[in-house]
């Protein structure tokens, strides 16, 4: 029977065709990484032959610089110093840190099935600790800014804010410092600067905060967030879910309904 070792043969003449080569064969498995980078997405394979001894007459091998699999089990970690692309639903048994999660975070993304958004990092100054907080929620995706505002009656806002965020959506919240001002908010300039008064006519001596929310899709103001809805699960949506990654479907559990109560099955 013809061999697949092609060392001291020729080349095949047509695809799928094996090449008469040497009675022994060396089956092992040698380190891949190495030959032609191929970019579509095949099957990964081993190599039995070692780049050193691979004869030079021979056509390179391809090796997977991308590659896919049918299943994927990762029994320790998995580590990956760049971007990882989920397109379908994810499950993860164990805890998943990312330096950046880009979308609407919606949801439980620390694993139990309250919806609540939280994160959990080590205590800066006491290793045997850790600490748990829970993200605000409401609904709108809010952004804000804060600050000291003395001797100035102007509160300058980001300029990223024009375009990202509602301008009529504005609120400020002010207090004063050292001594009573009466401070007053004279009015919102085009969306980008606070105008701030004294109804005693006093210096101003504050801390501020600034509220906004923010576009849902800058691109396309008359998307809305809804609230509430009619469904079974966030397939139901109304609006559009690509705007969106649901921590609290897309990262642990898929129930679509809490736990304890009578679904009437």
């Amino acid at each position: 029977m013809p061999s697949t070792n092609r060392e001291g043969a020729d080349a095949p003449s047509t695809a799928g065709e094996l090449v008469d080569g040497p009675d022994t064969q060396d089956c092992e498995k040698k380190p891949g990484g190495w030959g032609r980078p191929m970019a579509d997405y095949e099957y990964i394979w081993y190599a039995n032959k070692g780049e050193s001894d691979y004869p030079e007459e021979a056509c390179l091998p391809y090796y997977h610089k991308s590659a896919q699999i049918d299943n994927l089990q990762v029994n320790v970690e998995l580590n990956g110093a760049g971007k990882i692309d989920i397109e379908g639903p994810g499950d993860f048994g164990g805890d998943v840190t990312a330096p950046t999660f880009r979308g609407n975070l919606i949801g439980n993304v620390t694993g139990t099935a309250s919806g609540n958004k939280g994160f959990d990092i080590p205590h800066v100054k006491d290793n045997q600790k850790r600490i748990r907080h829970i993200c605000v929620e409401g609904p709108e995706s809010g952004i804000y800014v804060r600050g000291t505002l003395k001797d100035s009656n102007e509160i300058i806002l980001p300029e990223y804010w024009d375009g990202l965020v509602d301008p009529e959506t504005i609120t400020v919240t002010l207090t004063q410092i050292g001594y009573s001002q009466d401070l007053i908010v004279e009015g919102i300039k085009w969306g980008k600067v606070v105008k701030i008064k004294s109804g005693v006519g006093t210096t101003i001596n504050c801390y501020y905060e600034i509220w906004a929310a923010r576009h849902i899709n800058p691109m396309d103001h008359s998307e809305k967030l809804h609230v509430v809805y009619e469904g079974d699960s966030p397939q139901d949506y109304p609006g559009n879910n690509e705007y969106y990654l649901l921590g609290g479907w897309d990262y642990d559990r898929r129930e679509t309904k809490w736990r304890g109560v009578d679904t009437g099955s």
